[in-house]
């Protein structure tokens, strides 16, 4: 039968003795936690301890803990604690407790620094390799499924193609328009505001125009592709992952490649040009305002320096690179929605991933075009 804790405290010349008595045991935890603390320092301040448990009537794994805590601050000042009248039925629960936590866990190797180096090199190989495997592995499913797509044109799900043609291109261009207008603006009025230093404030317009039309139309408009849509198809795959909707069309035969992944991509894959076109137009017309107002140049000589200036080539450069940014982005954002686990933490943690591999992938991307068309004399 429960009866209530108590805990007696006896001096004994340079020591003390503690009598605990009733339940030790979790059900009176409150009392317990403070007979403990209440002779904590009197313990701390003797010579010598005896614990007699002779008057405990039930004991647990709490109670015993918190006498066994008691008994260890004797050791602490330098004198081992004298434990006498335990009864036989909580003999080896008092037995285990002493010998919990006794040694502290030895301090970890010191490790080579040239071998931790060489073991992070290969940690990051590793990973390289596993992240091209799987963009590899995309890609391949992409081609299996496109064919599919020439053998039976049927098998196409236009419905769902347009639905994200519809999100992807139309809904992104008033924000498209936006940011390209500024970026044109910038551009102009920072080369107007230098070039005047020289006399050469007519350069703008060539700048303004290969920048745009060769470089940064495409790329500030597959930026941003990558953060509002690239993010989205993330997301919406890894929630369908987790609510085990993809699982669902595999047991129902359908291929979630072809039925999910095929016409976001081939949607972004038609978008990513015609905004990168948009945009590319809105920023030189951005620039031409800014030369306009705040440079004093007419716009019929800005239009006609622009045409000197810029060739169909640099236009060319621009749109073609649109696709293939546009096939990067679509691969590393439906594989990584395919690779969230069962949590919201993985939702969050693969949708950064693959805004930010996508962005990475593009500029590096942009940088490996820049060089090509170098090399061919474009």
């Amino acid at each position: 039968m429960a009866t209530e804790p108590q805990l007696i405290v006896t001096s004994t010349g340079d020591g003390v003795e503690i009598r605990p008595s009733g339940s030790w045991i979790a059900a009176n935890v409150g009392v317990l936690e403070r007979l403990a603390t209440s002779v904590a320092s009197r313990v701390e301040q003797a010579k010598s301890l005896r614990l007699d448990m002779g008057g405990v009537s039930e004991l647990d794994t709490l109670g015993a803990w918190l006498l066994e805590r008691l008994s260890r601050r004797g050791t602490a000042g330098g004198y081992q604690a004298e434990v006498f009248g335990v009864s036989e039925n909580y003999a080896g629960l008092i037995d285990e407790v002493r010998h919990v936590n006794r040694h502290n866990p030895p301090p970890p190797a010191a490790r080579n620094p040239v071998i931790a180096r060489v073991e992070e090199v290969g940690r990051f190989v590793w990973g390289f390799g596993e992240e091209a495997t799987v963009f590899l592995q995309m890609l391949g499913s992409l081609c299996v499924a496109l064919f599919g797509i020439v053998r039976r044109p049927r098998s196409l799900r236009v419905t769902s193609l347009v639905y994200q043609l519809y999100r992807v291109g139309w809904q992104a261009i008033p924000i498209i328009l936006l940011i390209t207008f500024l970026i044109g603006a910038i551009i102009a009025q920072q080369g107007i505001f230098h070039f005047r230093k020289f006399g050469a404030e007519s350069y703008v317009v060539d700048m303004v125009g290969i920048l745009v039309l060769r470089e940064l139309g495409v790329l500030i408009v597959a930026i941003m592709v990558a953060g509002r849509s690239g993010s989205a198809y993330t997301a919406e795959l890894g929630s369908m992952k987790m609510r085990e909707e993809i699982d669902a069309l595999l047991t129902m035969g359908l291929d979630p490649v072809v039925v999910l992944i095929l016409p976001r991509i081939l949607a972004l894959i038609a978008a990513l040009p015609i905004l990168t076109f948009i945009g590319s137009m809105a920023a030189l017309y951005g620039g031409g305002l800014v030369a306009w107002f705040y440079g004093g140049m007419d716009p019929s000589v800005f239009i006609e320096r622009l045409h000197d200036a810029v060739s169909v080539e640099h236009f060319e450069v621009g749109m073609i690179k649109a696709p293939f940014m546009a096939l990067v982005i679509g691969i590393v954002a439906c594989s990584e929605g395919l690779r969230v686990k069962g949590s919201a933490e993985s939702l969050g943690r693969q949708t950064t991933t693959s805004v930010v591999k996508s962005i990475f992938l593009v500029i590096v991307l942009d940088g490996l075009f820049a060089v090509f068309f170098a090399s061919i004399g474009m």
